[in-house]
């Protein structure tokens, strides 16, 4: 079989990388939560309070939103809103991640702990912001600086408008080709590891072949951050939840503009949003649904219907109760966070939805 020619053009394959890929599957990520929790950070500590306080998922159903209604600061009691089923599930779902680095670190036998453990608490949002496709997260280690990665950034926002997936025109086949150029002279002249193409090929391979969610350009770089860039709108956390997200910066004296990870505080409008073509090969619509709160149930309710059959006293007893569940599913009338689309899985999901199930104040 021929190798592949790699371009700024053709789409490139994993197995023309010359990254070495490092996974930390699900028991290391537990043991980073775990260390995590036990040096606790207070600037995350005060906003997930402050989260507590504000209560502003009362009464909704289909928005983002975060819930920590009972219990100690632990991932089983802080839940978040999936914008992909529309499920209320706790953070301590975990994951495994695929860190890709260049062959120099493992040559001095550098851990990849350290850059998980570094954006921990942003990975167990983004994580707990799906409910499928997330069990896998990628990252791609690198040692840009700030303008680097802002540069980069931008030239694969330009790819995937006019390249990835569709056919490229001449004038934009020019301009990316001018830009990939660029990169690489610009981070090979800085001596930067990985060069630019090897950067290139993993981050579109992986979008191509995994089709992520989001994947994450970390940089070790002290006077630089690491992105996040989003494969739909979609995915991008609320700005009404996460505007004064922290920084992830220990020094307590930094300004606004200091961020180790660039985590979207501003929706839309402050995120590297990807425009990825899905065409016949992909035939998975991104699209927010709404189904049953039992995770193993995959019965999805009408979107467009605005009225709610509701359960008769909360979860645990009005799954008890025998209520009919018409088309549109049974809510849970003591927090009315969650539906159902019976009795018996409203009964299944108690175990798991008590630790949040609270009245609202405007219930």
């Amino acid at each position: 079989m021929a190798k592949r020619h790699y371009s700024a053009l053709s789409q490139p394959t994993l197995s023309m990388s010359e990254l070495i890929c490092k996974t930390l599957d699900h028991d290391a990520t537990d043991m980073l939560i775990d260390k995590w929790l036990e040096h606790r950070n207070d600037a995350y500590w005060e906003w997930f309070q402050g989260v507590r306080e504000r209560k502003h998922a009362a009464n909704s159903l289909r928005r983002q939103v975060l819930v920590w209604n009972k219990g100690d600061f632990l991932p089983e009691n802080i839940f978040c809103r999936t914008v992909d089923t529309g499920r209320l599930i706790p953070l301590d779902r975990t994951w495994s991640t695929h860190v890709y680095h260049h062959r120099s670190m493992q040559d001095r036998k550098l851990s990849m702990m350290p850059v998980v453990f570094t954006m921990l608490p942003e990975l167990m949002m983004l994580r707990g912001m799906h409910d499928l496709g997330c069990d896998d997260v990628y990252i791609i280690v690198t040692d840009m600086k700030r303008q680097e990665m802002d540069d980069v950034t931008e030239y694969f926002k330009l790819v995937c408008r006019h390249a990835f997936g569709r056919t490229c025109k001449p004038s934009m086949e020019h301009e990316i080709q001018y830009n990939h150029m660029r990169l690489s002279h610009t981070l090979l002249k800085q001596r930067r590891t990985p060069c630019f193409p090897q950067i290139d090929i993993a981050f579109r391979a992986i979008l191509h072949e995994k089709r992520p969610p989001f994947i994450i350009l970390f940089s070790h770089q002290t006077t630089s951050y690491s992105q996040i860039l989003f494969t739909h709108p979609l995915f991008v956390p609320s700005e009404e939840i996460f505007f004064d997200f922290p920084s992830g910066c220990p020094n307590p004296c930094c300004n606004d503009d200091c961020e180790m990870i660039r985590f979207p505080r501003c929706g839309t409008e402050g995120a590297a949003v990807l425009s990825i073509k899905r065409g016949r090969r992909d035939r998975r619509k991104v699209r927010s649904r709404e189904m049953c709160n039992w995770i193993d149930c995959n019965i999805c309710f009408n979107e467009e219907t605005s009225h709610y059959a509701e359960s008769s006293e909360g979860s645990q007893s009005s799954a008890d109760s025998g209520d009919t569940p018409t088309n549109n599913g049974l809510v849970c009338s003591k927090c009315r966070l969650v539906k159902y689309c019976s009795p018996e899985h409203q009964k299944k999901d108690w175990e798991e939805h008590r630790r949040v199930c609270a009245k609202s104040a405007s219930n």
